[in-house]
């Protein structure tokens, strides 16, 4: 995943002015929050949260092609 450091915020400005990371969120589609200087959070538009989570049918068979190919041997094994 690709963080645009213009969306980062801390954790204390987020609890401070958490209106400042609903508008990055608005602007970018997404906003991270550090802790301790490291990623942590992820604020990203309720809208878009459904559209990323759902894997196309094409990915899903790509998938499972890729890892029945990595895993043959067993496959044949186990259908003994």
């Amino acid at each position: 995943m690709t963080i645009d450091t213009n969306t980062m915020v801390s954790i204390t400005e987020a609890n401070q002015n958490f209106s400042k990371v609903a508008r990055l969120v608005d602007e970018h589609g997404t906003a991270v929050i550090l802790k301790n200087n490291v990623p942590r959070y992820l604020v990203i538009d309720f809208s878009k949260a459904d559209h990323d989570a759902i894997a196309s049918s094409e990915d899903v068979l790509d998938i499972s092609k890729r890892l029945i190919e990595q895993n043959r041997e067993a496959y044949e094994v186990l259908a003994k």
